[in-house]
């Protein structure tokens, strides 16, 4: 890799003319990947490719006139001190804040670098174009924000914002939420069967252990192999399959960590009010995000819990 102050005038312009162009396409992919979901948005980041694009041909043109037609290979990752971004524009669904963070930092970095070479050249012409570069990525966020006041009104906000609650419900709340179930749920019967049939505080723990890494296990590989979300929108199947299997295990070892209590009537008084409060939060995650009334969301889930927990205290006293 070369350093900045290595590079001649016409290395200098062949550098802007290479970040021009990836920008341009970076902007254009952007556009793309959001035309389905944020189409407001999309139209804004389409606008700043055919900016950027007019930028290009502003530099080869007066590359032409200063050089002549051969235009040597540059390009930011070529050359030291610039940052190396992440190819978000590959991530599908792609998420609209991430985009619109890394599009300032990409702008700053450009207006930065125009800064810099207008230090390094002694041309009049070709400084004047890095001058005005200089000044058009400077107002370059004013303008996204005017083209945004263009295409994103109060209806398109919202709509956006509203899309994105609903990806990150689908994405996000209903596989942790399902794991949560499963896990606060399904290990109510191992776990209490073992307490009233052992009174054993530390055999119970271990089969409470083993019941939750077990659930987690199976409950995240299930949810990761249910579909691969190209179809339906849910997302990336291993990161669905880890949220499920996470909270799974999350859900069976709330309730198991108090047999880590000597005292046998101590840790299943604690573990019992764990187990309401863990209903609870389903009931109130339910309520918020899957438009289900409290009171039902709580009713569904505390007779449901209340069935297996009984289920389990009856199996372990028999």
């Amino acid at each position: 890799m070369r350093t900045f102050a290595e590079l001649s005038e016409k290395e200098i312009l062949a550098l802007a003319i290479s970040l021009e162009e990836e920008h341009g396409r970076i902007y254009d992919e952007y556009a793309h990947a959001l035309a389905d979901n944020f189409p407001s948005s999309a139209k804004v980041f389409k606008e700043m490719a055919e900016e950027e694009d007019e930028h290009r041909r502003w530099l080869i043109d007066l590359f032409r006139q200063k050089f002549g037609d051969h235009i040597p290979l540059i390009r930011s990752q070529d050359v030291k001190g610039f940052v190396r971004h992440k190819p978000l524009w590959l991530v599908r669904p792609l998420g609209i804040d991430k985009v619109r963070a890394q599009v300032e930092e990409i702008e700053y970095e450009t207006r930065r670098f125009y800064e810099r070479a207008l230090k390094r050249t002694t041309d009049a012409s070709i400084r004047k174009l890095l001058g005005d570069l200089a000044a058009a990525e400077r107002n370059h966020i004013a303008i996204a924000q005017q083209l945004g006041e263009t295409h994103l009104t109060a209806d398109a906000k919202a709509e956006e914002a509203e899309t994105a609650r609903r990806m990150f419900v689908l994405q996000v709340v209903q596989p942790g939420l399902a794991g949560l179930m499963d896990g606060s749920v399904s290990t109510l019967a191992p776990l209490f069967a073992a307490a009233f049939a052992t009174h054993n505080t530390w055999e119970t723990f271990l089969v409470g252990m083993a019941a939750s890494v077990g659930a987690g296990i199976s409950m995240g590989f299930a949810e990761a192999l249910s579909d691969d979300g190209s179809m339906t929108g849910r997302g990336r199947p291993w990161i669905r399959g880890t949220i499920t299997g996470i909270m799974t295990t999350l859900g069976g070892v709330g309730h198991t960590l108090p047999y880590l209590i000597q005292d046998f009537w101590s840790a299943t008084t604690l573990a019992i009010a764990i187990v309401l409060i863990e209903l609870w939060a389903i009931a109130w995650i339910r309520s918020r995000y899957m438009d289900t009334k409290f009171l039902q969301a709580a009713f569904e889930v505390v007779v449901g819990g209340l069935i297996v927990f009984a289920a389990g205290i009856l199996i372990g006293s028999a």
